[in-house]
């Protein structure tokens, strides 16, 4: 069950790619995600007074563990995804995003100890694999050379990416198994993020305007509430459950989601290379949980 919530999760966070593309052409990007951390944190905080939050709970731990999943995996992480999408092909981004399991997987071995058996690696590399042919299509251009100015920037903002989504995996696991719940990790998640993106966009001095139409504020908070509230509840947990390495093999499935999402709802079909790459992606997952489950605990 742990794995299919973060299937889940990933299937909400690709719809979530359908508006935040298209909003990126009427606001930008610092102001769009500071608008979606601003909704979450007008929800998240009352929430822990009314639910009678113990403060106490978080030390020096806990404490640069939010810091990590919140400031830098929400915030920072959002940000340069966001912004990456207006100097490359956001597929592109999406994919380069897979790189992310690398970092969990070399992090949660290092971090939280987590012995990663030899049959994880023997099903997670037909895993990627089959993430990659997914997307091959749309990075097929990259290999002729033709890249356009800000190209490299796109790359090294995707990557600030992956790194933070990487380590929010295995911060996110520690707060889990400290005791935390989902509903207070995402809360320490959005409020951490949210006071660094008002500082920040204090400072360069993109805080909403008066101008945004109110579709657009609509649209954002759409967005929130399918990726921020629904697809990370998901998320965390399926993370409660599962080592943080298998929980990276699980966010796999986000391009799998993403062009089955741009089959149905833009009616880009998949080629034979992108079912190949479907079909190995679902069945060596499949296969590692099947192993995973006859392994001792």
């Amino acid at each position: 069950m742990g794995f299919l919530f973060i299937v889940l999760g990933t299937l909400m966070w690709s719809l979530d790619t359908l508006i935040r593309y298209p909003l990126l052409a009427v606001v930008t990007a610092d102001t769009m995600v500071f608008v979606e951390h601003l909704f979450l944190f007008a929800y998240f905080l009352p929430l822990l007074f009314i639910n009678k939050f113990d403060f106490k709970k978080i030390d020096t731990s806990a404490f640069l563990s939010f810091f990590v999943i919140g400031m830098v995996g929400s915030a920072a992480a959002t940000l340069a995804f966001t912004k990456a999408f207006s100097l490359i092909n956001p597929s592109l981004v999406i994919l380069l995003q897979k790189l992310q399991p690398f970092v969990a997987i070399l992090l949660s071995s290092l971090m939280l100890k987590e012995r990663i058996h030899k049959s994880f690696y023997i099903c997670a590399l037909p895993a990627f694999l089959g993430a990659f042919l997914l997307s091959y299509n749309d990075i097929a251009p990259l290999f002729t050379g033709n890249l356009q100015a800000g190209v490299s920037l796109g790359y090294a903002l995707t990557l600030v990416a992956v790194i933070g989504w990487g380590a929010s995996t295995v911060f996110g696991k520690k707060l889990s198994t400290r005791g935390f719940t989902e509903s207070e990790i995402m809360a320490g998640r959005f409020i951490f993020g949210f006071v660094l993106l008002a500082g920040y966009c204090s400072a360069r001095g993109s805080l909403p305007s008066t101008s945004i139409d109110l579709e657009v504020y609509i649209k954002i908070l759409v967005m929130v509430i399918i990726s921020g509230l629904i697809g990370m509840y998901f998320y965390y947990k399926g993370l409660k459950t599962l080592p943080a390495h298998m929980a990276a093999v699980a966010e796999l499935f986000f391009p799998l989601s993403a062009v089955t999402i741009n089959w149905i709802f833009l009616g880009k079909t998949m080629d034979a290379l992108q079912i190949t790459g479907a079909i190995m992606l679902a069945g060596s997952s499949l296969l590692l949980q099947k192993i995973n489950r006859s392994l001792p605990q």
